[in-house]
């Protein structure tokens, strides 16, 4: 079980987390020109496979997102820390690695 203080710093990290990543995506710019030479084939592939993994690392940064949301919403309601799978605490040591963690250490390692 959490202590009160040590689930008002998660919700903290949580929160400030959270502002990091939005701010991060709401500046980020996904128009590229695809290379403005017709006959710059590499140029053009290039440009296409780094827009690809930007848009790779944009899909992974607004899951987190969503799973910050979801733990924030779980601290809001008095659920945060109980695995979804088993019901289960999170120990306070998974949540200080990843606090957005919906799983306990022994149902992670299981997925």
């Amino acid at each position: 079980m959490l202590t009160k203080e040590q689930l008002e710093k998660l919700e903290e990290q949580l929160t400030e987390e959270r502002e990091v990543l939005a701010g991060k995506l709401a500046h980020q710019n996904p128009n590229v020109d695809f290379g403005d030479d017709v006959d710059a084939g590499d140029e053009e592939a290039d440009e296409a496979e780094a827009f690809a993994t930007v848009l790779g690392i944009n899909q992974v940064e607004k899951e987190h997102l969503l799973d910050i949301e979801h733990a924030l919403d779980k601290i809001r309601k008095g659920t945060y820390g109980k695995c979804e799978h088993c019901g289960q605490p999170i120990s306070h040591e998974v949540l200080s690695v990843e606090p957005a963690s919906r799983l306990c250490k022994t149902c992670k390692a299981l997925a």
